[in-house]
């Protein structure tokens, strides 16, 4: 069957989101007493939902003070999210050939949810994606195929004909449990080597070599 359809990561994929992220999460850390990360070190500690990347950025000795350092996350993150953030260069181009070609496109991320969909509409929103979900309470967070199998039933594509398009481990775990194509993008927060590790089909360099994934012109 032919893969037409585009499941995309948000942040590091979509978004180059790294430098609010940072902050915020050196915010939360400092409003409960404990020290910050250069920018960098957040590269390797997002990507598998708030609570895990608070209590990897805290310290096990000091998982207590997650539901606080998630309270000040969030109240920053929600005043300074588009500080630095914005579309990676070729994304808005890539957008445009997708919908050219009517291939259903979503967004699936480990973001809290109504910062994931607030960002999808705010930077994507003119792009019409099918459906965006993010982290939501009692669901589980990826690598769970969980939500990208939701996705597949909402939009009532399958998943025999999506491509999942991430940066990072989980990504290409999330798109392997799911039965997806799992494309990597070494543009992201975590590169070429982690993708290939976790199983990626292919990884591209640019957007627009995911066209030439799905057979498009352009690729």
């Amino acid at each position: 069957m032919t893969r037409d359809a585009v499941m995309f990561d948000l942040d590091g994929t979509l978004a180059d989101t790294l430098e609010d992220l940072a902050a915020a999460g050196n915010h939360a850390l400092a409003a409960v007493g404990r020290p910050g990360h250069p920018v960098a070190r957040y590269r390797t500690l997002v990507g598998r939902g708030l609570e895990r990347s608070l209590t990897d950025a805290l310290g096990a000795e000091h998982a207590g003070l997650v539901p606080a350092a998630r309270a000040a996350f969030m109240a920053h993150y929600a005043e300074h999210r588009y500080d630095h953030t914005g579309p990676y260069d070729g994304i808005p181009q890539l957008l445009n050939a997708l919908a050219a070609a009517r291939a259903p496109m979503a967004v699936l991320s480990n973001k809290p949810d109504a910062a994931a969909v607030d960002m999808v509409q705010r930077l994507f929103g003119r792009w019409g994606f099918a459906s965006v979900r993010g982290q939501r309470e009692g669901c589980a967070v990826k690598p769970d195929p969980a939500g990208a199998l939701k996705i597949c039933a909402e939009v009532g594509v399958p998943a025999e004909r999506w491509i999942y398009v991430g940066d990072s481990d989980v990504d290409m775990l999330t798109a392997r449990a799911a039965g997806f194509y799992a494309v990597g993008v070494a543009w992201g927060f975590r590169g070429r080597d982690e993708l290939a590790a976790a199983g990626a089909d292919v990884v591209v360099e640019t957007p627009g070599e995911i066209l030439g994934v799905l057979g498009l012109a352009g690729g």
